[in-house]
């Protein structure tokens, strides 16, 4: 893990080794090594397992775009920027092994707020079993973190987005638009940050659903799949892309959050809120009707829930309680919208 120097000015070498040293330490792993080299030459090695294939991944969290450094505590955005990138290796139903980190920030935050940074990402790296294997470091007036992820699927099962086929089920893990909700609470002000407060944990701490993912890919049970990142409306849109097939949507059966007393005086509208709220990473997936007695209602935890079906007819299709359908148009999160 290398920091390179901003052009036209001098680092100390000894400034320099104290980061390295404390970024290493701040995000050792107690779990087994997947790496025969890690932190400190100038690239990794890892081996990968035989009979699996590799499974390549990375995400950005940019501050002013994911976060905000007034409002987002630092050890959640450690935690989050990790997180996200988890979630894709999830969604091709695989197991994080290793990461990479690239951590742009100002020199007035390599105190306290670095700590509080490396402290959410190694209890991230230890919930999700993925061990920091290297990356790089710079001074900017911006913090801007790069992830990128390693990890593994037996070979032949990863779930791709494009294996659904009409009349398949659409499934959706957990409920949907609680990220949303909790980030307009924290942009109000509305909610005391901690890391127990379940109005805010979607939208600080979220959890890639690994072990849900490994079981649908193991069991061969998800035709296609892909995690919520920028909204239902945007990602169901992808998939059913990938796919070549339309979908249909009933928005009742639509999991939508549960927001009680934090809704007070707010127009929430739950239903949009679960079509286009982002930051969800629950996983998106489809199955067989004659493999729909093997689907239970939830795993673990976490509810799963049957909201439509893909159908061969492109485009998507919402469908309200009293049977009026109208075509659902992506209303996500797109970084370029309007650009």
């Amino acid at each position: 893990m290398k920091k390179r120097p901003t052009p036209g000015k001098r680092t100390s070498k000894s400034s320099e080794d104290a980061l390295l040293k404390r970024i290493k330490a701040g995000t050792r792993s107690a779990q087994r090594s997947y790496l025969r080299l890690g932190i400190g030459d100038d690239a990794a090695l890892f081996e990968p397992r035989q009979g699996y294939e590799t499974i390549l991944t990375c995400d950005w969290l940019l501050e002013g775009v994911h976060f905000l450094r007034n409002r987002h505590p630092a050890d959640a955005v450690g935690w989050k920027c990790l997180a996200r990138a988890v979630s894709d290796v999830a969604a091709m139903g695989g197991e994080p092994r290793c990461f990479l980190l690239s951590l742009a920030f100002p020199p007035t935050h390599s105190g306290q707020w670095l700590d509080e940074f490396l402290n959410g990402l190694r209890r991230a790296a230890r919930r999700f079993g993925c061990e920091l294997a290297g990356g790089d470091t710079t001074r900017s007036a911006r913090i801007l973190i790069n992830v990128s992820v390693v990890g593994e699927v037996r070979h032949g099962r990863g779930v791709l987005r494009s294996g659904a086929r009409p009349r398949d089920v659409v499934y959706v893990s957990g409920r949907l638009g609680e990220a949303e909700l909790g980030l307009d609470l924290l942009r109000r002000g509305k909610q005391r940050i901690a890391q127990g407060n379940p109005l805010l944990g979607k939208h600080l701490y979220p959890e890639p659903r690994l072990a849900l993912g490994s079981w649908l890919a193991e069991h061969r049970l998800a035709t296609a799949m892909m995690d919520l990142s920028d909204g239902l409306s945007t990602d169901l849109a992808r998939l059913c892309g990938a796919s070549r097939t339309g979908a249909r949507l009933f928005a009742e059966r639509i999991p939508k959050c549960e927001a009680g007393a934090a809704s007070r005086g707010l127009r929430l509208d739950r239903l949009k809120l679960a079509l286009h709220g982002g930051d969800d990473y629950e996983l998106l997936f489809t199955v067989r009707k004659s493999q729909l007695a093997r689907i239970p209602k939830s795993f673990g935890d976490v509810p799963l829930t049957a909201i439509g079906e893909i159908t061969r007819e492109r485009g998507i299709v919402l469908t309200d309680r009293d049977g009026r359908s109208s075509q659902l148009h992506p209303g996500g999160w797109d970084p370029f919208a309007g650009k």
